[in-house]
């Protein structure tokens, strides 16, 4: 028996109809076909003060994100994993990321060995990395020389060289128009960060009116720093630009027992976590460091809002990856959702197209041709930092003039003029 002519007409338009919806579907994102979760790892170093502000900061961009409906709908998840300073933990805990909990794309650590570990597993497994706090600009050299291959990595905290130009330029502003330095040393720990560092610091502070009078590198383990201040105090500096870090408190700390009389300038990675006061009991008085952001310094309209939501829910300020992580969250979700994908090669492509004016300034990336390629671009429209310094127990931004809080003042056992 024949079907009738309505029967063959209803056929034909299911056919037509399937094969437009069938169309539609294949063309439709990722986002739109799935309800599951965004998974964003985050590996970091949660027994340090530094490491455990990067899945805090992480988590509240993405309940933030979240209270807003999320990213096509879907929620963001973070997923913490804790790599014990340990590179060999580090490559453990981004391969159970990425195969056993299929996140989407992995922030990870402020150490330099671990994301240089790391770099070639984003490579291999093609997941996008964000460092919200490693420094060395070997990390961004791979991408740079072999791009098809590296590109998965992105550098989410400003090159060693960067810093270094960054130091110089404030340098020259508070120091050397403001206090008439004229000579330096550089006083810096045996890392992969610093390397990159003193080379920059040694181009750029004679250029900003430094002469080096000496280098200085440590090991991050040394523990007695009273013969390196001897030798410092006999070359008779009028400044010492640090570049410290792992080595944790011990050169404040002396530096305040010791009564050296040179002030020190530069980075002090710990002088920026909000409890080096305490740590230091008192000793940081007087000691600057670069930094990206502080608590109550309004380096954009967001950065305060943050800092507050923060310490309402963990009961302290936060420490510097806190605010980057932050950051890399909400630019990790913008690429998606312009990607309409979580596809990496998608989401790298959009991630490059990043400007996006977060808690830390305008976060943009340099691109393929660049030297640093996909490292933040260091400049006044972009990311600029900041230099505060600890007095009275609080870290009072001093550069740059737009946003600085107060002036830079040493303790009397440290001024320019001994």
């Amino acid at each position: 028996m024949r079907p009738s002519r309505p029967a063959l007409e209803r056929g034909r338009f299911a056919a037509i109809f399937a094969a437009i919806l069938a169309t539609i579907l294949a063309a439709a994102p990722a986002l739109a076909q799935s309800n599951d979760p965004i998974k964003i790892g985050v590996i970091a170093e949660v027994q340090a003060i530094a490491g455990a502000a990067t899945p805090g900061g992480a988590q509240i961009a993405a309940d933030e994100i979240n209270a807003k409906g999320g990213v096509g709908g879907r929620k963001i998840e973070i997923v913490t994993y804790d790599d014990k300073s340990s590179s060999a933990d580090a490559v453990r805990a981004f391969q159970r990321a990425v195969s056993e909990d299929k996140v989407s794309a992995v922030i990870a650590s402020y150490i330099s060995e671990v994301v240089l570990a790391l770099e070639p597993w984003a490579a291999r497994l093609h997941v996008p990395l964000i460092t919200p706090g490693a420094a060395s600009n070997e990390i961004t050299r791979p991408i740079h020389d072999d791009y098809d291959k590296n590109k998965y990595t992105f550098h989410g905290f400003l090159t060693s060289a960067a810093q270094a130009q960054a130091v110089c330029d404030a340098a020259r502003d508070l120091l050397v128009d403001g206090l008439k330095m004229k000579t330096a040393v550089i006083m810096s720990e045996d890392a992969a960060w610093t390397r990159p560092l003193d080379a920059g610091y040694e181009a750029c502070l004679p250029k900003a009116g430094l002469q080096v009078l000496d280098h200085i590198r440590f090991s991050p383990d040394t523990t007695d720093f009273t013969p390196i201040f001897n030798k410092i105090e006999g070359v008779k500096p009028d400044v010492i630009v640090t570049g410290i870090s792992h080595v944790g408190v011990q050169p404040t700390v002396q530096w305040k027992n010791q009564q050296v009389p040179v002030p020190m300038f530069g980075i002090s990675a710990q002088a920026v976590s909000p409890t080096f006061w305490q740590d230091t009991n008192g000793a940081a008085d007087g000691v600057p460091s670069l930094a990206f952001a502080t608590a109550t310094t309004a380096v954009t309209p967001k950065t305060k809002p943050f800092a507050a939501a923060y310490q309402a829910r963990f009961g302290t300020a936060p420490a510097y990856t806190g605010y980057t992580a932050y950051d890399d969250v909400y630019i990790i979700a913008a690429a998606i959702r312009r990607a309409g994908s979580t596809d990496p090669d998608k989401m790298v492509a959009e991630l490059e197209k990043t400007d996006y004016e977060g808690v830390v300034g305008r976060v943009k990336f340099y691109g393929r041709s660049d030297q640093f390629t996909h490292g933040l671009i260091y400049g006044p429209d972009a990311i600029n930092g900041l230099v505060f310094q600890w007095q009275d127990g609080k870290q009072v931004t001093l550069w740059p003039a737009r946003i600085a809080e107060g002036k830079l003042k040493y303790p009397a056992f440290a001024r320019a003029s001994n």
